[in-house]
Formats: structure tokens, sequence, C-alpha cells
């Protein structure tokens, strides 16, 4: 069984080699092995190698948020799961070729996904879906709000609200990029400017916005802050800007807004695994109806794991880098 392993803390292009270790036994009861098909790279696996990201990782370790693909072999008193059943990886350290994982470690998918897009469902999808739901109760017709448009959690939160019905006003740094999230389904798409509260008032004609998302902080957040309507919310969820979220006390105070944080490893736990089955068992009904459809650049074997982090680390890409063990 061969798996991308963690020698040290330092550049992910450097610190990270791929293993040939030996082949795992077969499942035993309650348990499965899983072939792995396709394995995202994330950004919050290249911080995690790098010692900047919530946890710093003991090296050496194995590593891989994500990871999809079939089962090969089930053990006795295994359930609804046989072999060749395509499956989502709910465990850890899916950079490798196969995993032995319990039935309830795995999402079964529908057999008709493709398999790079099952390799990319577990963290951006999921936490676009999430941000949509766990903060706010949105109706039909109801106006959303976020930054970093153009980011794969953002492309995908703008074609999860359409198909929900939701309308979404979409901040991106560069004229270059508003196609890009107009294609994915974003409503209105505005470029970050002092006068943005304005604009997005006036896209939106003056509609209520009660849920915000943030992925920048810094300044920005006070300019969505100063966009939502009395009581309004924003979800941070990441660090581009490397500044604190900045909201003035008059928008706490007198407006009610509220800022909160959102960490997908976090709010898992607390769902439970008939909502997270539940939760991706949508999301891959999403890809299948091709309302989600990430955009891949490029593709490595695990023997290129270095390359393919070097490549994941380029900030300009078209897509996603995908391992494909």
């Amino acid at each position: 069984m061969t798996h991308a392993e963690l020698t040290a803390i330092g550049p992910a292009e450097t610190v990270v080699r791929c293993v040939e270790g030996p082949a795992l036994p077969p499942p035993g009861p309650g348990e499965i092995v899983v072939r792995i098909e396709a394995a995202g790279i994330n950004p919050a696996d290249i911080l995690m190698i790098e010692g900047n990201y919530a946890v710093v990782p003991q090296t050496p370790c194995r590593l891989g948020i994500e990871g999809a693909g079939t089962v090969k072999a089930v053990g006795a008193g295994v359930e609804g799961l046989s072999p060749g059943d395509r499956v989502l990886s709910l465990a850890r350290n899916n950079w490798c070729t196969e995993q032995l994982l319990k039935p309830q470690e795995v999402v079964k998918l529908p057999a008709g996904i493709d398999p790079l897009q099952a390799g990319m469902l577990k963290a951006n999808p999921a936490s676009a879906l999430l941000m949509l739901t766990e903060y706010v109760t949105l109706q039909p017709g109801d106006w959303v709000l976020q930054d970093a448009a153009n980011s794969a959690v953002g492309l995908n939160l703008a074609s999860i609200a359409r198909a929900r019905g939701l309308k979404t006003v979409n901040v991106v740094r560069r004229d270059s990029a508003v196609e890009v999230v107009k294609a994915a389904g974003g409503d209105v798409v505005l470029v970050d400017g002092p006068d943005l509260p304005a604009r997005i008032r006036a896209a939106t004609g003056g509609a209520e916005i009660k849920l915000a998302i943030d992925a920048v902080a810094g300044p920005i957040v006070e300019s969505l802050g100063d966009a939502l309507a009395d009581g309004g919310t924003i979800v941070n969820y990441g660090l581009l800007s490397g500044k604190p979220c900045q909201l003035r006390a008059d928008q706490v105070v007198f407006k009610d807004v509220r800022l909160v944080g959102f960490w997908l490893a976090k709010i898992m736990p607390a769902l439970g695994y008939e909502r997270i089955a539940a939760m991706y068992r949508e999301l891959a009904g999403y890809v299948i109806d091709g309302v989600i459809d990430i955009p891949v650049e490029a593709t490595y074997p695990l023997t290129e794991i270095q390359a393919a982090l070097a490549h994941a680390k380029r900030e300009a890409r078209g897509g996603k880098v995908v391992l494909t063990p």
C-alpha cells in the first residue's frame, strides 16, 4: 500500500514523500477496504504541512483530508456496502492507494458520479452548504452575500445557493473573475472597492440581507456589516488577508450584527452520521445534475506528490489539483 508521508514541518513540495508500505490485511468483521481513486489537495492540507494550521501534526504522519474511491472488499457483518460501490471517505489520511475503514467512515455515493468530483466533495462543497444552512434560516428568494466568490468554496456556494432558490451577491477582487462567478450561478458579481455597500444595495434593490459569508477577514468584514440588515450574521471561514476581522462598535451595538466562525472539522462531529450522509447525498446529486462541477487543472499520481503540491501552491490556477493514486 502506497501513501504520502509528512517527514517534517516545512515547504509542502519538499517535506512530503511517497512511501511504499506493506499490503493491507483483508478486512476483519465490521471493516471494509476502499481503493482510493481521487483525492483533492486543499489549502488546509498545505497549511497543516507547513505548520500554519489550527493543528500542527506530529511527524512522521500520513496526510490527506479528502478522498473517494470504490469498495474493494468487505468484512463479515458489513451491511449496505458491496465491492464496487463508490464511496466518500469521511476519515483522514486519504493520500494513499487503499484505506482500511469502518462502514460509518464512508458515505455511499451514486454509481454514476465522476470519480474526480467525488474526490473533491468532502471539504469545499460541504462547507458551502453548511454555511448556507446552519446559521440563518433562509427562504427561496432571499439574498446571501459573500466575498472571495471565485474561490473553490465561493463558486460552490453560488451554485448551491441557486439550486436552493437563493440569490447571491458575490464580491471578487478583480474584473477577470466576474464571468467565472456568473458562470457558476452568481446573480450579482461586484469588484471590491470603497463604495461596496452602496453598490450592493443598488444591485439588490435595497433587499434585506441576513447572511454574509467571509473568507478574507480584515477591512472587508466592515463593508459586509454595512450591507447587512439589522440582526444579520457574518460567517467567517478564512483569513486570506492575514488580518483580524474588523467590525465597528456601532455595527455590533446598534445593528446587532453577529460574527461567527466556521471550521468544517469542528462542526462535522456535532452533526452525527445520518445528517452527514444526507448532506453528501444531496451534494452528490448536485454533481450528477451538473450543479456542482469543480474545475480540475491537473491530476497527479501519488508517486509525483511533490510536484502535485508545488502545483497546488501556485496562486494563478484555473482549477483544483487532484491526486489519482
